[in-house]
């Protein structure tokens, strides 16, 4: 079975686990949960604890929330899925390490029901996407003519990025990501450093952020701007006093935040003067991203550095290196990109996201198919 193959069973499969959540709907559920293919609301996307929109697990019935999660299931490997599930499990530590109390002008901040799923378009119909999201989660999967064409934007975050269990092991859903980066970083040599290493401060935040389309010079930006909409007065100034005591904390400068920006040109150590060992590094760090999806899906993102096609990415980093010190960094290639953060709460709050720059939402597919003729 060729992978293209493969992608239209999952896509199959995808339509009737959607199809059947669609049918299960009230009238005033369909409401929240459906939208036009074309709506720009398909684009939109965050990963703070805002609404994120569709229509969520509070206002579903056990049975759809099931479904839901089967959906979920569907587009995640399963490795995927269990990290996602453990990242929404962290909503009730991170509530009780807040002492109870945020509420970001609702009943409860941190909430494991509070995320959404949305459709958009007709499942099974010629073009449709689906997006499932909620604090520290977005995934995105667009499908055109029966095949899975794109699953970025793809966010999995962590808050807190480890906390205790009983026992010696720490509870890190995203550790293997940062253990795998920093044990990249310390293979350098001290040249090789001076290429890789831009900044001795991080950002605080993924440099994307939740920008439905990137641009060179696109900067990292302040907390308050990665919210739906305007805040209330007071969770504003709370937010944005957190932004500055977070910089402060880092040591991150304006001038650092400009080194850091985004480029088409890819920042950082090219893969090409790393060694063969340091590549396959590089590699296997990349693959902890894409095959966060179904397989049939992240092969055909894998295919993208196969080969000597991994000495177009470039390795950024930015921050310490040591266990504990906040840090950052970025891979990237011609279409691919990811970042991995973790500089606030004393470097215990992970923000990582895997973005394609020509065809997040199925975008460069779908200019192709309309430039046949095709419309939606």
């Amino acid at each position: 079975m060729t992978s293209a193959l493969s992608r239209r069973d999952l896509a199959n499969e995808m339509s009737e686990q959607a199809a059947v959540i669609v049918e299960s709907c009230t009238a005033s559920q369909v409401e929240k949960l459906r939208w036009p293919f074309d709506h720009e609301e398909r684009m939109v996307w965050f990963y703070t604890p805002t609404d994120h929109g569709g229509l969520s697990f509070h206002d579903m019935t056990a049975t759809q929330h099931r479904r839901t999660h089967k959906l979920l299931a569907t587009g995640l490997s399963h490795a995927g899925y269990v990290t996602a599930n453990a990242i929404i499990a962290l909503e009730n530590l991170l509530d009780q390490l807040e002492g109870w109390a945020n509420s970001f002008g609702r009943e409860r901040a941190r909430d494991p029901l509070l995320y959404w799923l949305a459709i958009f378009g007709d499942p099974g119909s010629d073009a449709w996407a689906w997006r499932f999201g909620g604090h520290h989660i977005s995934l995105h999967f667009t499908i055109m003519e029966g095949e899975v064409v794109a699953s970025t934007p793809c966010f999995f975050g962590a808050d807190p990025a480890s906390s205790s269990l009983l026992g010696p092991h720490p509870y890190r859903p995203l550790g293997g990501v940062e253990d795998l980066g920093r044990d990249l970083v310390h293979s350098l040599s001290p040249d090789q450093k001076q290429l890789a290493v831009l900044s001795p401060a991080p950002p605080i935040d993924v440099v994307t952020a939740n920008r439905t389309t990137i641009v060179e010079g696109d900067a990292m930006l302040s907390i308050p701007e990665v919210w739906r909409g305007r805040l209330d007065d007071g969770l504003h100034t709370f937010m944005a006093d957190a932004d500055a005591m977070f910089r402060g904390r880092v040591g991150l400068t304006e001038t650092q935040i400009q080194d850091l920006a985004f480029s088409r040109r890819p920042k950082g150590i090219a893969a090409s003067a790393l060694d063969q060992s340091q590549r396959e590094m590089l590699r296997s760090l990349l693959d902890l991203y894409v095959h966060r999806v179904a397989d049939s899906v992240a092969d055909a993102q894998a295919a993208k550095y196969a080969g000597d096609a991994i000495d177009e990415m470039h390795f950024l980093w930015a921050g310490g290196i040591e266990a504990g010190d906040p840090m950052y960094y970025r891979m990237q290639g011609a279409s691919l990109m990811v970042e991995y953060e973790n500089a606030v709460r004393d470097a215990n709050h992970v923000h990582t996201v895997w973005r394609d720059l020509d065809n997040d939402w199925g975008r460069d597919v779908l200019a192709e198919h309309h430039a046949h003729g095709h419309r939606h």
